[in-house]
């Protein structure tokens, strides 16, 4: 159970490290072209989606590799499943429905990673 939950770990952490930091640092404009719901929302908010992605991310795999503060580790998972939830609502109110897929797949991950390192 141990090397599934770090193969999920590993890989969940560094497809939020890229998403964020894709939204953390490209240009809004250029993030609208491949994502519909940038347009939504401000230059900061979208910024600082990426950059709680980013952490999250990196929550995922340092405080469970370097043993320090490792229940920081399960709590990212659960603060990654949130954003998952939230991103579905708003996909929801835009009938953006593909993306549900996505999110449910992603928040899924995250929620199996903190139940099974709770």
């Amino acid at each position: 159970m141990n090397i599934f939950l770090w193969v999920l770990q590993c890989l969940l952490g560094v497809a939020f490290v890229g998403a964020g930091v894709t939204k953390a640092t490209q240009p809004v404009e250029k993030l609208a072209e491949k994502m519909s719901w940038v347009p939504r929302y401000s230059k900061g908010t979208v910024r600082f989606i990426g950059i709680v992605e980013i952490l999250g991310g990196l929550g995922l795999i340092l405080p469970w590799a370097t043993g320090i503060a490792p229940i920081l580790t399960p709590l990212a998972a659960v603060g990654l499943a949130i954003i998952m939830l939230l991103a579905i609502v708003d996909h929801a109110r835009a009938k953006e429905y593909p993306m549900i897929v996505v999110n449910l797949v992603l928040g899924a991950l995250a929620v199996i990673i903190a139940i099974g390192r709770f």
